[in-house]
């Protein structure tokens, strides 16, 4: 399997908001993969004026888009664009993480079943630190039911 070719090109993100790099190790029940956060990124300027930390909700995302969505695609096996909701998160934070600084997010199904994803994931940095961890759950977005 090539991440680049099977996985990252069906992902629904773009820059500025796409918060995958690449992934690293993908096989039924794990993924693993990484992101790094750049130090020029907006939300830096505002969150800590003294020493920028990177915002828990977006920590989430990332791990959101590695560990739900980048799966769903291999598990689902979706030729197209994967539109996968985050249906609830219970994370928590226990280091901050920085600008500038890779992130690494494993994952481990802990379900799929009715469409729904259950994950569960851990979030480090590159030198090895927990930054959070946690459940993350989701399901693809049918819109037709939408009004």
């Amino acid at each position: 399997m090539n991440f680049k070719t099977d996985i990252l090109p069906h992902l629904p993100y773009d820059k500025p908001f796409l918060f995958v790099d690449e992934i690293i190790e993908v096989k039924q029940g794990f993924i693993k993969g990484e992101y790094t956060f750049p130090k020029e990124a907006d939300f830096y300027k505002g969150h800590f004026k003294q020493r920028p930390v990177t915002p828990g909700v977006l920590l989430t995302e990332c791990a959101a888009q590695i560990g739900l969505v980048c799966y769903a695609i291999f598990k689902i096996d979706s030729k197209e664009q994967l539109e996968f909701g985050m249906t609830s998160a219970d994370m928590a934070f226990l280091k901050p993480h920085f600008p500038g600084e890779m992130v690494i997010v494993e994952a481990e199904e802990i379900y799929y079943r009715f469409r729904k994803l259950k994950m569960k994931v851990l979030v480090s940095n590159e030198h090895g630190d927990i930054l959070a961890r946690g459940e993350i759950a989701g399901m693809p977005i049918n819109y037709d039911n939408e009004k």
